[in-house]
């Protein structure tokens, strides 16, 4: 069996020392528009690349377009069903509450468990002692939507991350109809959370949400596509939590993005007014340098003032000091979108 392609990335991110370049942090970076148009691009958006969490959208979409307005489905709900969560209170309690309008609860959530990531992001740490369920997986709120749909299809909620099920075939079609991809030629792997994952170009990836911004309603989807992305738009601190990008992202687009990051350096992101969706991924997985890749990207397509740069400046690492205090090097966008 032949091994597949790698794709050609290509230098996107230098961390300097010294004023020479130390560590090179490859990628790629996709520019698309709502018809499918590749507006700019650097690297290789052509080659499939496991999309992670940027999926979530498009994996909530079966759910919202047929249960959104008979559940009472309101746009904190939606946003919660397309997050990474941090595992905060208003996380935790928001799943808890979807679950049990289901009459399903913690233990019927696939999704394992972990410490939440609001304590890496904020500098603390747990209480000593201190218990974490399914609840608190960046990814329950993905599940919990994924039981919900099981429970509108009148289908078994065990079993429902298995492909064959009908909740899978559902996010399949939608992330082959969203993303331009025939279900048949999806790349699948399984995520973090075990849930099926798919891989596609960023093309592909960067097309799909810029679908998410049109008035028009979807063919099959309906209103369905833009008020899941309002809806994360309108709460990103539901999508993501104290100290992260996704937050950042999109309090800093004031209405007009919305954003979703994907672990293992995957960043997704599109602009209501303009109808154009970005994807990049970092191939070392690293956020501090697809951080800066975006927000090069962004600058170079003329997507930022004065503001923007202000409140993106979270995202950029500071420069690189060593023990003494004194600053030996700094991290720098070396990307051109052509």
């Amino acid at each position: 069996m032949n091994a597949p392609a790698l794709p050609r990335h290509v230098p996107l991110t230098v961390a300097f020392r010294g004023g020479y370049p130390e560590n090179v942090h490859y990628g790629s970076l996709a520019v698309v528009d709502a018809q499918g148009r590749l507006l700019a691009s650097v690297g290789d958006v052509e080659t499939p690349l496991f999309t992670r969490s940027a999926l979530k959208p498009f994996q909530a979409m079966p759910l919202i377009a047929r249960s959104a307005a008979r559940d009472g489905l309101g746009d904190a709900d939606i946003a919660l069903l397309c997050a990474s969560h941090s595992g905060e209170p208003m996380h935790v309690e928001r799943v808890a509450s979807l679950l049990a309008r289901i009459g399903a609860g913690e233990t019927d959530l696939a999704c394992g468990s972990h410490v939440p990531f609001f304590f890496a992001t904020t500098g603390r740490s747990p209480e000593p002692g201190a218990r974490f369920t399914r609840l608190h997986h960046n990814c329950s709120g993905k599940h919990t939507g994924m039981l919900m749909l099981a429970h509108a299809l009148g289908q078994p909620l065990t079993g429902y991350l298995d492909t064959q099920h009908p909740v899978q075939q559902a996010i399949a079609a939608s992330v082959s109809h969203f993303c331009g991809v025939p279900v048949d030629q999806l790349v699948r792997g399984t995520d973090g959370c075990s849930a099926p994952n798919y891989a596609v170009p960023l093309r592909a990836l960067a097309h799909g949400f810029a679908r998410l911004t049109r008035e028009q309603p979807d063919a099959v989807y309906g209103d369905a596509p833009l008020r899941t992305a309002r809806a994360m738009s309108r709460h990103p601190e539901l999508v993501s939590g104290q100290g992260r990008n996704d937050l950042a992202l999109m309090h800093a687009g004031r209405g007009d993005w919305v954003s979703k990051v994907g672990a293992d350096g995957v960043q997704a992101l599109a602009s209501f007014s303009r109808g154009i969706g970005i994807a990049a991924k970092v191939s070392d997985g690293a956020l501090a340098p697809l951080m800066v890749a975006v927000v090069a990207a962004l600058d170079q397509l003329g997507w930022l003032d004065d503001q923007h740069r202000a409140d993106l400046a979270s995202l950029i690492p500071p420069p690189l000091k060593n023990a003494a205090g004194i600053e030996v090097g700094e991290m720098r966008a070396v990307l051109t979108l052509g």
